[in-house]
């Protein structure tokens, strides 16, 4: 057995550190850390300087930084935000998104940029939801009726996404789609049938009470209970033949649903997840993304260099004009704003970029392109959109503030004046 060294992961989570540290020091730096990740996981990796390797320890934190990044974005789905006529246009924006994706995959085959169109036009229909929600929560958005639209579209996204990623491009079995949709569909009955018996436990009166009792101790009952719930499913993913992207995001979906917590008992759970999450997982598996990063294949020539502009306009075409369907609920400047932020992803390019290299039905040029077109739109489109936000609500103060014209005062005179006129008329 091999020895097992930990100075790689030394320096991996030391630029964990340094990534945000560095921004909250030049607050000016508009620049979410997740790009500043990548970008130091590429200076200090093989592409870069060579300092750093995926090894053993780094690769296992990073695949659990994945499943942790999947399951956070699966516990910010709200089942009760899908309903009515938000569920309506945000699952016909996505149709739109995906059908305009296959184009543009279809575009970029011909042009013999891409190999699978199909795969394509999947990551060009993602939008992080991770990254889309904290924007929104510290811009004062996330529970207006815009920030609310905008979370309800980036979830339809996010799962859509993983489902389709999963039936399509799942390469642990041979089986054909109607196979997949089974497996998914016995896949879906455990999950539900694992949220039954979920809710009938925290039911009992005993087991709540152990629970309260517990949760803030060292213990942290139900924090390990989240990472059970976490490894579970992606091991049964695993085991019936999926990505382990969809155990993950499944895990965090569930968690959302039947944790409500209406009576406050915990309301620091999601708080101390997203510790454990952005803390330390998370960056680990950005880093290690910027480690394999293949830069030299990125600037091979100038037509792979071409294609990062590319892939962003693709981008803004794909999930940004189906945004305009949300004219009945939003003013046309409140669409582009909502059309920008759902055109913002990384993560999931990420995710899909790595699987796509394992199947290889994705070169190390375009999924080069497609990553830097994804921390493209993760620094240009969210500032954009809340730009035009910004813009908009400036107007409208200025359309409340301005003063109505004056009823007119009249003086003795000029009544005296209207007096003798109303006689005349009489």
């Amino acid at each position: 057995m091999s020895a097992i060294h930990f100075t790689n992961l030394l320096i991996v989570v030391a630029l964990a550190f340094a990534a945000p540290f560095v921004l909250g020091l030049a607050p000016r730096l508009r620049l979410p850390a997740v790009v500043l990740e990548i970008v130091a996981g590429i200076v200090v990796g093989p592409s870069g300087l060579g300092w750093v390797k995926i090894d053993e320890p780094v690769e296992i934190l990073s695949l659990l930084g994945l499943s942790f990044l999947l399951f956070l974005a699966g516990t910010e789905i709200d089942i009760r935000r899908l309903k009515g006529q938000t569920l309506r246009l945000t699952a016909l924006g996505y149709l739109v998104s995906l059908v305009i994706g296959v184009g543009a995959g279809l575009a970029f085959h011909a042009a013999g940029l891409v190999r699978s169109p199909l795969l394509i036009a999947i990551v060009l229909a993602s939008t992080s939801l991770g990254v889309i929600v904290p924007v929104l929560k510290d811009s004062g958005n996330v529970t207006s009726s815009f920030g609310q639209l905008v979370i309800a579209a980036a979830s339809i996204a996010d799962f859509g996404a993983i489902i389709l990623l999963t039936l399509f491009f799942s390469g642990q079995h041979s089986t054909g789609t109607a196979g997949k949709l089974i497996l998914l569909g016995l896949f879906a009955a455990l999950v539900a049938a694992a949220g039954l018996a979920i809710k009938g436990l925290e039911r009992s009166l005993r087991l709540g009470s152990v629970l309260i009792s517990l949760q803030d101790t060292t213990a942290q009952i139900r924090v390990r209970g989240a990472f059970v719930l976490l490894v579970a499913f992606v091991a049964l993913a695993e085991q019936v033949g999926f990505e382990t992207i969809l155990g993950a995001f499944a895990a965090g979906a569930l968690l959302s649903l039947i944790d409500r917590d209406e009576a406050m008992t915990h309301p620091q759970l999601r708080l101390k997840l997203e510790a454990a999450g952005f803390g330390f997982f998370i960056p680990v598996f950005f880093i290690a993304s910027g480690l394999r990063f293949d830069l030299n294949a990125l600037f091979s020539s100038a037509s792979t260099v071409a294609r990062v502009p590319l892939f962003l306009l693709a981008l803004v075409a794909v999930r940004a004009v189906p945004a305009l369907l949300y004219g009945r609920l939003l003013p046309r400047g409140q669409q582009v704003a909502a059309g920008l932020l759902q055109a913002t992803s990384l993560p999931f390019i990420v995710t899909a970029a790595m699987i796509g290299l394992q199947l290889r039905v994705v070169s190390s040029p375009t999924a080069a392109g497609l990553i830097a077109a994804g921390m493209l739109s993760v620094i240009l489109f969210p500032l954009a959109g809340l730009a035009i936000l910004r813009r908009g609500e400036a107007d409208d103060r200025r359309t409340t503030a301005m003063p109505t014209p004056a009823t007119p005062v009249l003086g003795v005179e000029d009544r005296a004046l209207c007096r003798d006129a109303l006689g005349m008329a009489r």
